[in-house]
């Protein structure tokens, strides 16, 4: 079965998704925040069937998430590093880890953020970079941006009026 894909969407969040929305993908890209770098590597640590790990390591590098880097010659062999767009991945990670803690851990917290200096648990939080300002639904709304189409306005138009009670 053919997988969707969402170039042609302009929503951001499909986009994205269209990167990274597999499950192993984001596991091999938090493996590489771990500093997991070559392929051995990810299968051990993932138990990773070869031909799947093959597969996402090139979509990722295809995406311009990971670059494959040859470290040896004979046997040619590789390592894979996160690109500045793979680590813009990490605070999306960083509220997968916090929302799994939250929702998803009957058992405890088996993996937190900490702070270096103090070694305190850090907790994440989306703050406007421009204010320093908290995000949160009660304060901060989706809106269209200047390069939205007709689809994307009329659906950010339909989701205000559902806000509001007033029609689009």
């Amino acid at each position: 079965m053919q997988r969707k894909r969402f170039d042609d969407m302009q929503c951001p969040i499909a986009r994205s998704l269209d990167r990274v929305g597999e499950w192993w993908s984001i596991l091999i890209l938090r493996d590489a925040f771990y500093g997991l770098t070559r392929f051995d590597e990810f299968q051990k640590h993932l138990e990773i069937a070869p031909n799947i790990l093959t597969r996402r390591l090139a979509g990722l590098v295809e995406e311009g998430l990971l670059e494959k880097v040859q470290y040896s010659e004979r046997p040619p062999r590789y390592e894979y590093h996160l690109t500045a767009r793979g680590r813009d991945f990490r605070p999306v990670l960083l509220a997968l880890l916090q929302w799994g803690n939250s929702h998803f851990a009957p058992e405890g917290q088996s993996v937190i953020l900490t702070d270096i200096e103090t070694g305190k648990q850090a907790i994440p939080l989306m703050v406007d970079a421009e204010t320093g300002k908290p995000i949160t639904a009660a304060t901060h709304i989706i809106a269209e941006g200047p390069a939205a189409g007709e689809k994307i306005r009329r659906h950010i138009a339909e989701l205000v009026a559902r806000r509001t009670g007033k029609p689009a």
